[in-house]
């Protein structure tokens, strides 16, 4: 188990969003490792991965794209991994 998971995971659910900027920055790595690289997502399809982990997918979903861990396209109807933030793991 990792530092991410035994501080701010119970039985595989995400409890809380942690404050500090660094482990925020862990959490989002974290998150984008249930995602598949060169795949595209539709919103609904990242909602429902990110719920899995945690209840409010929508503020997850936000900082990952803020975090740029996540690219959307223009419309916001397709979603990718940034490649560069995945592989700064």
């Amino acid at each position: 188990m990792n530092d991410i998971e035994e501080k701010f995971f119970r039985n595989g659910k995400l409890e809380r969003i942690p404050k500090k900027n660094v482990n925020k920055i862990k959490l989002f790595k974290y998150i984008i490792t249930n995602f598949e690289p060169n795949k595209f997502y539709s919103e609904k399809d990242v909602n429902n991965i990110i719920k899995e982990i945690y209840d409010d997918y929508a503020i997850i979903r936000r900082y990952l794209v803020d975090y740029k861990y996540l690219e959307r396209d223009a419309g916001g109807y397709s979603y990718s991994i940034n490649m560069v933030k995945y592989n700064e793991q």
